[in-house]
């Protein structure tokens, strides 16, 4: 039996390989109960090219006292984040790797925030 972190990694591997054969950036996303992390990793998978994240203090000040990270507008507000950061990394074209998570909620927002800062994926 297989446990639930288990499971996702597993759903997440096939993703990554499908995203290594196309050889562009990728962007990874990883959702804690506390926070969510966003990445664009080069497409030989060598540098992190950008990277954005709830626990950013910068971030954290933004959502306000309580620092929320792990609701729908915080992902919203780092999908934006990260496209911006990745634009000034030079990189347009993403594929999206949502390493297992349920395209969904949190991760949705954030794809979608992304989607609309200008990201293409």
């Amino acid at each position: 039996m297989l446990t639930k972190k288990e499971q996702r990694l597993r759903r997440s591997r096939q993703t990554r390989i499908r995203i290594a054969t196309q050889g562009v950036a990728r962007l990874t996303v990883n959702r804690t109960n506390l926070h969510i992390y966003a990445s664009v990793i080069s497409g030989d998978g060598a540098k992190i090219l950008a990277s954005a994240s709830t626990a950013e203090a910068e971030v954290r000040k933004e959502l306000g006292a309580a620092g929320k990270g792990a609701n729908v507008a915080a992902a919203q507000a780092i999908g934006k984040r990260i496209a911006e950061k990745a634009k000034a990394a030079g990189v347009e074209k993403v594929a999206f790797d949502r390493a297992g998570f349920a395209y969904h909620g949190r991760v949705k927002a954030l794809a979608e925030a992304a989607r609309e800062a200008g990201l293409q994926f």
